[in-house]
């Protein structure tokens, strides 16, 4: 697998990667922060800090598969993901086909990985800002199985509950194929993407 760290990028941004989630410490290792888990195995895996303040998110840029990427986990909030991610996008004209999305998927079970060319938010409020705010449904994502509510929860209570320890071991492995699929994501290969990884 090809990555590298910033200082070996050459010209302009070429993806954006956004791994949604909630800024405070609170909630680190819960179940709507599996974009951000994503991120920081990426970030841990090239050698880059994703500590940059920018575009309301933490950001970083290093290359992935040879592409010049911007990495960046918005600051607003789940809900309102859209107002970080719309600002990258119009700051480095990108359309919606280069934005990449990783995210969280309560009708995947911990451990499966879904990844789309568009779609609709499926009820995922950080993608329906997103959606709402750049007037287009064709990003493409990485959805992460968080595991499905259990009969007596309330949704919001789930996923923002943390991950179990055993969960844990399974979406970090996770987390590492979802990095491995953006390699051919930004190299225009999703169908392979999704052939190898759904």
């Amino acid at each position: 697998m090809f990555f590298g760290k910033r200082e070996n990028m050459t010209g302009g941004v070429e993806y954006i990667v956004a791994g949604l989630g909630n800024p405070d410490r609170k909630y680190e290792n819960t179940r709507h922060n599996a974009g951000f888990i994503v991120l920081d195995t990426l970030a841990d895996r090239i050698g880059v800090k994703i500590d940059r303040i920018k575009y309301k998110s933490l950001c970083a840029k290093c290359t992935v598969g040879g592409r010049n990427v911007l990495l960046m986990k918005p600051c607003t909030y789940m809900n309102n993901s859209g107002i970080a991610v719309t600002e990258a996008m119009n700051f480095y004209k990108l359309p919606p086909e280069k934005v990449i999305v990783i995210f969280d998927d309560i009708s995947l079970d911990v451990g499966k990985i879904r990844i789309r060319r568009k779609g609709s938010d499926g009820g995922h409020n950080g993608i329906k800002n997103i959606i709402y705010l750049s007037g287009s449904d064709m990003f493409p994502r990485i959805k992460l199985g968080i595991g499905k509510k259990p009969e007596k929860w309330d949704l919001a209570d789930w996923v923002l509950s943390a991950f179990t320890v055993d969960e844990m071991k399974v979406l970090q492995e996770t987390a590492g194929r979802a990095c491995d699929a953006l390699e051919y994501m930004v190299n225009e290969k999703i169908d392979k993407a999704m052939n190898m990884f759904n």
